[in-house]
């Protein structure tokens, strides 16, 4: 048996095949099929129509999938794989795949002898050491590995071929004409690429002073609402309730645990009491004999903690200390704890009243600071105009990307390259979506300053075009036949979503969810 991939189950290769389809179309979450009321044998992951795919058949093919994701590099938990819904990708694969076959079979599609002979002497697993199939091995790698008769393999693989060929009938009706040809070019061939540099208002806060008190005055009677609306949207600042800072040291008590198990958990944390008692360092302890994780390393610290974040006894007995002040130890669900008070914050609950002239001064350096992003811009707009290029205005240190590529604050204006893109969408690469400028991307004839200063959000933006493409017959001869390709496999997925769901409508599926959470708990 050397050389022998036992994982290899040849006779689901189709499915592999089609499954970028069937995943495009039906993948987690999909539920496109009828499904009916007839319960599934114990044996059965689902029932297609009458006919059972057996639970074997998902349990590889889950094997498979599971397989393939490490050989990527993606050796994700299987429970995980579950929360994504593979498991359902899985099942739905294999019921499109009987609902294919139980369709060739009605329209009297069959592979021949010879092509069925053909594709089992190709399975490299039924091959001798010279590389030739080998009947003999083939018999015993059936029964060994495959659990197979050679009557069952043969039919299955037959079943299997016929459904391809099915959905190859299917896709014989992705016709695509010249002129669909040429729209898919005009939209595709019609490219620009662009350099933009943005001026948002965060740049340029640091240099807006402060307001003089006539300056704030006048601003607050014109923006009355304005500061009402602010107030009330960052209300969390103004109202906070009562916080400490804390640390613990946690004994912990399993959900389970026994009285007796409890009792030496409180004994302990009474003994640590006593050396707290004794003028011990509580973040010293805590580092030494704390069973929290998270913060046994820190000394215990918690940071700062309000009252609704704790279990209620735990929390009425640590806030009705004073700063410097240790708990006796406190059962909770977790364990029992001992919190030391290190400072006290009491609640604050600031009216609009009381803070309207600190929301005014934060409403009006924003004002300031976004007339002046909008100055700055208008600058480099004239300077764009009289020949500079953007990149040499707002360079990028040699060797870094801008910081919008970095995802990282940009605390000045940087030149951004963007890749091509088309007209066909609202979103310029890297900013996002910006219409008004895409749209006057696509009216620029050739590579130019664009003439206008673009709001995108919060930021101020100057673009120019440094490459554009149009579509021309040259162009289109030359990519005629790559175009041609690409909308007829468009085409041919059309089909195949629309046939596979006029035979789920006329069609029954039942799947057998108990079966298969039993396959794959037991597989985790």
């Amino acid at each position: 048996m050397d050389g022998l991939n036992p994982r290899k189950v040849f006779s689901l290769l189709f499915i592999i095949g089609i499954a970028v389809v069937f995943t495009l179309q039906f993948g987690p979450g999909s539920n496109g099929f009828s499904y009916g009321e007839a319960a599934p044998t114990a044996g059965a992951a689902a029932v297609v129509n009458g006919k059972e795919i057996p639970l074997r058949d998902f349990s590889l093919a889950w094997s498979r999938q599971m397989s393939f994701l490490r050989s990527q590099g993606s050796p994700i938990p299987e429970s995980v794989a579950r929360q994504f819904g593979m498991d359902k990708q899985v099942l739905d694969r294999l019921v499109n795949a009987e609902l294919l076959a139980q369709s060739a079979e009605r329209h009297g599609i069959t592979p021949s002898d010879e092509e069925l002979r053909k594709l089992i002497h190709q399975n490299t697993d039924f091959h001798n050491k010279e590389g030739q199939f080998d009947f003999t091995r083939y018999q015993q790698v059936l029964r060994d590995f495959y659990r197979r008769t050679t009557q069952e393999y043969e039919d299955e693989l037959r079943r299997q071929m016929a459904a391809q060929k099915m959905l190859d009938v299917v896709r014989t009706g992705a016709v695509v004409s010249d002129d669909e040809v040429r729209a898919r070019y005009e939209k595709d061939g019609n490219q620009a690429k662009l350099v933009f540099a943005r001026f948002l208002p965060t740049m340029f806060a640091d240099k807006v002073p402060a307001p003089t008190p006539a300056q704030l005055a006048e601003f607050q009677k014109a923006h009355e609402k304005e500061i009402s609306d602010y107030y009330a949207a960052n209300s969390f600042v103004y109202n906070v309730p009562e916080r400490i800072r804390a640390r613990q040291i946690l004994v912990k008590v399993a959900p389970d645990a026994t009285p007796e198990q409890k009792a030496q958990a409180k004994a302990k944390a009474e003994g640590l009491r006593k050396e707290l008692d004794s003028g011990k360092d509580f973040a010293a302890v805590a580092k030494a004999s704390s069973e929290d994780d998270a913060t046994k390393l820190k000394g215990g610290d918690l940071g700062w903690v309000e009252r609704n974040a704790w279990e209620p006894t735990l929390a009425n007995a640590a806030f009705a200390l004073k700063a410097g002040e240790v708990t006796q130890p406190v059962e909770s669900p977790l364990g029992v704890h001992l919190v030391k008070v290190e400072e006290k914050k009491e609640a604050q609950a600031r009216k609009l009243d009381e803070v309207k002239g600190e929301i005014a001064t934060t409403l009006y350096k924003q004002d300031q600071a976004k007339g002046l992003a909008k100055a700055e811009a208008d600058k480099a707009l004239a300077a764009v105009k009289g020949g500079k290029s953007l990149k040499e205005l707002f360079p990028v240190p040699a060797g870094q990307q801008p910081a919008l590529l970095r995802f990282e604050a940009e605390t000045k204006p940087e030149a951004v390259e963007t890749d091509s893109f088309t007209a066909a969408g609202d979103s310029v690469p890297h900013l996002g979506p910006a219409p008004g400028l895409v749209k006057a991307t696509f009216e620029a004839a050739g590579p130019k300053p664009l003439d206008e200063v673009f709001t995108v959000g919060e930021a101020h933006v100057v673009a120019q075009v440094v490459e554009r493409e149009k579509p021309d017959t040259a162009g289109f001869d030359k990519r005629k036949e790559e175009l041609r390709t690409q909308a007829r496999q468009a085409k041919q997925i059309e089909l195949t979503e629309s046939f596979l769901k006029s035979l789920r409508k006329s069609g029954t599926v039942v799947t057998n969810t108990e079966a298969i959470d039993s396959v794959l708990g037991a597989a985790g």
